[in-house]
Parts: structure tokens; C-alpha cells; sequence
């Protein structure tokens, strides 16, 4: 048999910019978040919130709670011990040794955060539940917060006694080709540098904060939780196990989830105590998440301090690599915080030509903060800032210009599929071809021209140009590497096609959207494979009691994954649907061709018959092959056999006042190859809301913590998110290398803007202020740091800005100034040919 897929150019579905199919429910109201569901008889749990970041509990005095009105029950920590099977859950023990100190949903002896929950009301409103909240009186004992990671990792004050140290983990990666490898050649190199960089720690600030609902049945023990998740089937496992209940007595839903960008990627302390008093209390009880609770309860990302060598030969070709890592765990080991470095650990090297001379170690420490987890990019972005920083600084040291020297070291297209030194293959790039789009994009030489003429002596704007170029390995998967990497998952996904009686398909996976397009996506997939209308495709999802089997929507893996599953169910579909044309037709299997949503006798094109009948035929049963199961529907679990490898160059032009510290972005150029684009539209709006996520870390986001442990960034009157108005128009190129790995040559693409973009930002800022002796500004470089470096480097001192060791993480001047961004006229224009503006 001969199998024609729709075309993917003009005349076929897949690659074009069809508008989603999510958006009209979301425009008019009509999807339905957690928030939004009507419960009948709910109560309303509220949680006494620890207010130091540090303390025993002496005592708590729930009475005067428990006599309000509307006041149906308060809990310690104490009363709800039994209610708990396990700890809650760490899914990714790193090293046999790891260290993780049990974390139960409520803190039963001493609090390790400002946030930490330490008592539960539940009232028959939300209003009258956090009424009684204030109420309880606890006794506290405060104890002496740790904010710094090199203050814990002195174990100076020990978080965890029982533990008797703050360190977590260490967890190595040498590769050489022989031993000693990596010190002979920094011992021989002609060119070394040691850098020293900050990843701040961000509030993913998910536009819809958390909210849970917690409805077990009138009888029977089951309960199904309705939850603003990224991950459904995995929340159902853990809490499973977390509550001692058996697993097919949980269902999990994620109704409508606005954004969650890693910080729904977890197993939260309100979503088991509601399906605990709702079991308790045999009614539904539910929680809604304020603003300030989302700053403090829900994870936060990055927190790492990095330390990276390079070396280099006479021509600037990098030839070895240190990098030294103290990552930021929190209070406690949240559901997979403690492999978020380890996925880092693999891209140092970034897009070179490193040779077997590599030395990454991480320890991870304990802090009386928020605990850390994914935040979009995981890993991914704190490499690629530290090896697109140190190549910026390499090239300052020997002299040459920064995207020359990247092209130098550059793995070039003709080596892949590549084996880097780790073992790892890539499968497809061309790193050479994304820059040199980028380059024309940004008019990179035309800046280096103006560069001349305006960053002279005794000039208040200076002009800046930064390069980033990034690999990100995505999908998450195969499962075997995740073994190898001591998760305790896996990494496959799964997908039914089926394809109705009256002709119509429906979709069943287990890749849980929240923003990223699934349903069109997917709707296009499928009229690519079957040669239906993408109308006529209906996606069901985010619901484990129909879709039983998943591993749900993290590190970029929906298409890749997910996607690829889905193209393989319609193939297995297509394969039935051939036993059964062939049947009805009189004819082999091998003589048939499908093309166009119909099955033709080849050399007879009279002889054909549609898939809408032969899905009646599958539905009546009447005439199929001897031992042919009724109905056209397949199965596929997607096991995938490599990582998927998206990579790009991105660019940014600033120009930097002097006198004010103000950045302004004068344009943004991101260049990224994600393989075969499904729907451009929704690719453009993956990598436009990454750019300004990764855009907002360099410039304005940082979750600032004083001495004693008190978020002083809780709400968005302190904490910058870039409005509309902050971000500059976006100028995207794009390279198609499709993945030699998946049947439809995908990549993933929702994490490449934040990867490339933060470095790049920083890269352009640091050039603009090169010629006043400036090597480096932290983030966020909000105007007041850019002005202090730049005031820093005129003095002579140190042109760095970061105090680690400092009283207080973060700069409160910093906090409520905002940095230009904008841009107009031809800055904006694309090159028409391989970019958009959007």
C-alpha cells in the first residue's frame, strides 16, 4: 500500500497559519476555570501561613477560629498526620545520597519558609475562612533565617537539624578523553577566562493563580479533583500514594489553565489537604490561590550562582570547560527541583565543537525560602546565560568579535547527527545559517558601523549588540536516558485516534494543554495524516477518567511527544482502515493507495472508497475480514527513541544611557529552528511570549528577599512584570531542519524565546558599556544596577553588581524603576524572505 500524506505546502493543512480553536471559548467566557465551577456545598479551605522564614512552633490556639461564624473545622498539622500515606513527593532522587527532608502539606514542628503552611480552616465561605485564619493564634520561637546560598552551604545554620547539613546533593559530570584531560588544557591554553554569573530568583506569575477543588462521591471512596495543573496523570499517581488511596478511586481534571510555565508542573500542599477534609468531611472542599499566596506558596525558578572556565587556542577555538554550580532548592525538594540543574548539565557547551575536556559539578543547597522548581526552560536557560556570557567575555580576551568567534567554534551542519562529548547525540542543526539569518535581521554589521561613530568619549547613549546562540534538549525523553538520570518517571506519551460512524475524529491524548494549541495542533496532525477537515477533528484531554494514559505537558515535549503519537495512531488507523477497503474492494492490501482521505485500487481510479465508508463499515460490522475487531480507532504509547534538539540565534540592539542607567531595546531579532512547523501562528507566539519572559529576566523580574527571609516583591505592584507597553516588537527568522528522529521532523518550540533571550539582552547591554571598562551587569539590569556598574567601572572598582554575600538579595531601588523598551520605523522592519515582525 501506498500512503500520501496532505501536503505540506501550498494546498495541504499542515504549516498553515490556521487561527486556534481554543480561542473563541476563551475570548467569550465560555471555558471554564477551576475558579469558575459551581459546586454545590463546597467549603472553603484557607491556610495559616507562616509569617517568618524561620521558626519552631511553640503552640497553636485554634479555638477563637473555631467559634466563628461559618467556621465548619481548624486543623494543625498534628490533627492531619494520620490523614497522610507518604511525604509529599520528590520524583527525582538525583544521587543515592540525596538528601530530603520530609515536607507533609502542613508543618507540624517549625516553619522553613514565609509561606510554609502550618493550620487549615474550612468554612462555608472563602470570606469567612480567611476571617478565621487571622484568629488562630500561634506561638512562635523565631529562628535565624538563611537567604544566601554560600551562607547555607557553610552550614552556619543548619535548616534541616536532622539532616545536619544544608547541602542536598553533589552531582558530577566529567568527560575526558584521558584523565587529566581537562587541567593540561587549561594549563596549555593561550586564552582562559573564569566568570562568575547570578540567576535571580523569578515568580512564574501564571496569569490564573492556582485553584483547586476537591469532590469525592456519596459512596464507594471515590473523589475526583479538579486542579489548575500541567499534569493531571501525574498529580493522580502522587496523590494516590501521597493519601493512601487506591488510584483508580482518583480522577483528575484541569479545566481551562491560564499559563503555568512550570509552576503547575508540581504536587502542591492545597490540592492533597482538599482531597483530605473532602474525604474527612465527605463534602467538596476547595481553594482558591490569592496573588500574594501565589508569590510565596507556589514554587519559584532559577536561584543558582555559576561558576565557568574557558579555554581556548591561539584562534579562539574552545578546547575545555569548568562549570561549578550552587543551585537554590529552597525549604524543601519540591516534585522534580532536584533534576532541574542535571537538565542544565548537558548544554554548557552549548552549541560548540567542545572536545572530551569537561568538568560540571552542582551542589544544591537549602535556603529558608520558597522552594524552587521548573520554570519555563528549566535548566536550559541558566547554561545557555552562562556559556553565551562566557563567550562574550572569551572574545573580549583575545580581541576578536563576539559572533566571529562563535562561528569559529560552531558545530557545523555537516557533522550531525553529532555525538557530544556526554554521549549524547544531536540530531539536526545548522548554527551557521541561524546566525547568519540573525545577523541580516538585526543589521548586524551596520550596527559595529554606527558603533564607531557613536560610542566615542563623552557620549550619553551608547550602542549595544548581543548574540545568543542556544540548543535546547526537549521532550523529555526516551525513558531510558530518564532512568539513567534517576527519574522516577517516564517519558513516553500516549494518543487514540478514532475515527466515528458519521465520520467525524475524535482524539483522546495525554499531553494536557494550558495555553500551547494542542486542539488546533492536533486537529492538523490528524487532516494531515487521514485527509479530513481539521473542523472535523475533536481533541479530548486534561481528564484522566477519558484519558486514562498520559505523562501530561513540561520541557517543550507536546509535539515531539505527544504530536508524534498522535501522527502514529492515525498511521495504525490508516493500516486498519486498509484490511478493510482492501475487503470490500476485492483487493490485496498492496495494491491499494491512500491519498486525500480515500483508498483507490491502483491502476483502476474507479475503484475507491472513502475512510467516512469505511468508518460506518468498521461501526456495522456487517462485512470485515475473517478476525478484525469492529471500529476505527488505534492506540499508540510513544516511547521516543532521542531528545528532540531545537536551537537558533537570537540578537538584540540597545542603546544604554549613561547618566540614567535606562536601557532602551532598539530591536529584537530571535532566529529559531523547531523542524517542521504544524501552525507558524502558534510557533510565533510560543517564541514572542519566551523572548519576553527571557527579555523580563534580564531586565526587570527578581523575587527580592531581605535578611530575614520576607519576600519583599509579593504582589505585581513590586514584582516587574513587563506590561505591553515595556516589550519591544519582535522581529522572528526561522530555519526548517527537520528532526531525522520523529515521522513528522518536529522539534519542540515552546522554551526556545526564554533560553535565547536573557543572554542576549545582557550580551547587548555589556557591549554598549565595553569601552567604559564594564565586563558584566546582573540581572535584572534595572536602570538603578546598570547605572551603579556603570559608576562602579568610572571609579575603577569592580564592574560587577552583585553582592551574594550581601544583607539583602536583590536591589529595592531597582524594584519600581522601569527600563525603556520600544523601537519603531525600519528598526522593526523584517527581512521579508526569512523573517516577521510581530
Amino acid at each position: 500500500m501506498t500512503v500520501t500524506d496532505s501536503p505540506t505546502t501550498t494546498g495541504g493543512v499542515l504549516g498553515q497559519r490556521l487561527l486556534r480553536k481554543e480561542d473563541p471559548a476563551l475570548l467569550t467566557g465560555e471555558a471554564k476555570f477551576t475558579a469558575d465551577l459551581a459546586i454545590p456545598g463546597a467549603l472553603h479551605l484557607a491556610l495559616v501561613r507562616s509569617p517568618h522564614a524561620h521558626a519552631n512552633i511553640t503552640s497553636i490556639d485554634t479555638s477563637a477560629a473555631a467559634a466563628m461564624p461559618g467556621v465548619v473545622a481548624v486543623y494543625t498539622g498534628a490533627d492531619l498526620m494520620d490523614a497522610w500515606g507518604a511525604p509529599m513527593p520528590c520524583a527525582w532522587p538525583v544521587t543515592e545520597d540525596m538528601k530530603n527532608p520530609p515536607h507533609y502539606p502542613l508543618a507540624t514542628e517549625s516553619a522553613k519558609y514565609v509561606g510554609d503552611g502550618v493550620a487549615a480552616v474550612l468554612a462555608t465561605n472563602d470570606t469567612a475562612a480567611r476571617d478565621a485564619v487571622e484568629a488562630v493564634d500561634v506561638t512562635w520561637e523565631p529562628l535565624e533565617a538563611v537567604v544566601d546560598l554560600e551562607d547555607s552551604l557553610a552550614d552556619r545554620v543548619v535548616i534541616h537539624p536532622d539532616l545536619g547539613t544544608n547541602r542536598s546533593y553533589t552531582w558530577d559530570l566529567k568527560v575526558e578523553a584521558e584523565e587529566g584531560a581537562v587541567d593540561r588544557a587549561f594549563a596549555d591554553a593561550a586564552f582562559t577566562v573564569s566568570e562568575r554569573y547570578v540567576q535571580q530568583r523569578l515568580i512564574p506569575m501564571a496569569m490564573e493563580p492556582r485553584a483547586v477543588a476537591a469532590v469525592p462521591q456519596p459512596f464507594g471512596g471515590d473523589i475526583t479533583l479538579y486542579s489548575a495543573t500541567q499534569i493531571p496523570h501525574i498529580l493522580k499517581v502522587m496523590s494516590a500514594l501521597t493519601l493512601g488511596i487506591p488510584e483508580h478511586q482518583v480522577r483528575v481534571v484541569a479545566p481551562a489553565v491560564g499559563g503555568g510555565f512550570g509552576s503547575k508542573l508540581n504536587v502542591y500542599a492545597e490540592e492533597l489537604l482538599c482531597m483530605a477534609l473532602a474525604r474527612k468531611h465527605a463534602v467538596p472542599v476547595r481553594w482558591n490561590e490569592t496573588r500574594s499566596e501565589n508569590a510565596q506558596a507556589t514554587i519559584q525558578g532559577r536561584g543558582q550562582i555559576q561558576h565557568i572556565e574557558l579555554a581556548a587556542d591561539a584562534d579562539g577555538k574552545v578546547v575545555a570547560m569548568r562549570v561549578r554550580l550552587l543551585a537554590d532548592m529552597g525549604a524543601y525538594l519540591q516534585l522534580v527541583a532536584p533534576g532541574i540543574p542535571l537538565l542544565g548539565a548537558f548544554l554548557y557547551a552549548g552549541v560548540y565543537d567542545l572536545p572530551q575536556a569537561y568538568d560540571f559539578s552542582c551542589t544544591a543547597v537549602f535556603t529558608t525560602l520558597t522552594p524552587t522548581d521548573a520554570y519555563r526552560g528549566a535548566g536550559r536557560p541558566e547554561a545557555t546565560y552562562a556559556i553565551e556570557r562566557a563567550m562574550d567575555a572569551l572574545a573580549a580576551e583575545i580581541g576578536v568579535d563576539p559572533l566571529e568567534l562563535r562561528r569559529r567554534n560552531y558545530i557545523q551542519a555537516d557533522a550531525y547527527p553529532y555525538t557530544a562529548f556526554t554521549g549524547l547525540v544531536y540530531d539536526s542543526a545548522n548554527h551557521p545559517q541561524g546566525a547568519d539569518i540573525a545577523a541580516d535581521l538585526a543589521d548586524y554589521a551596520g550596527v559595529r558601523q554606527r558603533q564607531t561613530s557613536q560610542n566615542v568619549n563623552g557620549a550619553t547613549k551608547r550602542l549595544g549588540i548581543g548574540v545568543s546562540s542556544y540548543f535546547e534538549m526537549c521532550g523529555l525523553a526516551p525513558s531510558r536516558v530518564l532512568a539513567s538520570l534517576a527519574y522516577s518517571a517516564g517519558g513516553w506519551e500516549a494518543a487514540t485516534v478514532r475515527v466515528l460512524p458519521t465520520s467525524k475524529v475524535q482524539v483522546v491524548t495525554g499531553s494536557t494543554p494550558h495555553g500551547q494549541g494542542h486542539e488546533t495542533a492536533w486537529s492538523m496532525i490528524v487532516a494531515h495524516k487521514l485527509g479530513v477537515s481539521p473542523d472535523d477533528v475533536d481533541v479530548l484531554h486534561s481528564d484522566t477518567a477519558i484519558s486514562p494514559l498520559g505523562m501530561d505537558t513540561y520541557g517543550s515535549r507536546s509535539l515531539p511527544v505527544g504530536g508524534v503519537a498522535v501522527a502514529m495512531a492515525c498511521d495504525k488507523v490508516i493500516d486498519k482502515a486498509a484490511q478493510i477497503a482492501a475487503h470490500q474492494l476485492e483487493a490485496d492490501v498492496a495494491d491499494l493507495d491512500f491519498a486525500g482521505g480515500a483508498f483507490t485500487v491502483k491502476g483502476s481510479p474507479d475503484r475507491s472508497m472513502p475512510l467516512a465508508a469505511i468508518a460506518f463499515e468498521a461501526f456495522t460490522a456487517h462485512n470485515l475480514p475473517d478476525g478484525l475487531e469492529p471500529n476505527l480507532e488505534a492506540q499508540v504509547s510513544y516511547d521516543p527513541p532521542n531528545f528532540s534538539w531545537p536551537f537558533g540565534t537570537h540578537m538584540c540592539v540597545v542603546e544604554v544611557d549613561v547618566e540614567t542607567g535606562d536601557v532602551e531595546v532598539l530591536k529584537y531579532v530571535a532566529v529559531d529552528d523547531c523542524g517542521v512547523q504544524v501552525n507558524p501562528l502558534i510557533v510565533e507566539g510560543q517564541v514572542h511570549g519566551g523572548v519576553i519572559q527571557g527579555l523580563a529576566q534580564a531586565l526587570y523580574e527578581e523575587a527580592v528577599y531581605d535578611s530575614e527571609g520576607n519576600l519583599k516583591t509579593s504582589t505585581l505592584a513590586e514584582y516587574m512584570v513587563p506590561a505591553a507597553s515595556d516589550v519591544p516588537p519582535v522581529t522572528m527568522g526561522h530555519s526548517v531542519t527537520p528532526s531525522p528522529t520523529n515521522s513528522l521532523g518536529v522539534k519542540g518550540v515552546g522554551e526556545a524565546g526564554t533560553i535565547g533571550a536573557a543572554p542576549a539582552v545582557i550580551n547587548a547591554i555589556v557591549d554598549a558599556l565595553s569601552g567604559l571598562g564594564v565586563r558584566d551587569v546582573p540581572m535584572p539590569a534595572s536602570p538603578f544596577t546598570v547605572w551603579k556598574v556603570i559608576n562602579e567601572a568610572r571609579a575603577g572598582g569592580s564592574s560587577d553588581a552583585t553582592d551574594a554575600a550581601g544583607t539583602e538579595v536583590g536591589d529595592h531601588e531597582g524594584v519600581t524603576a522601569r527600563t525603556t523598551v520600544g523601537g519603531g520605523g525600519d528598526e522593526s522592519t523584517a527581512n521579508e524572505e526569512n523573517g516577521s515582525t510581530s
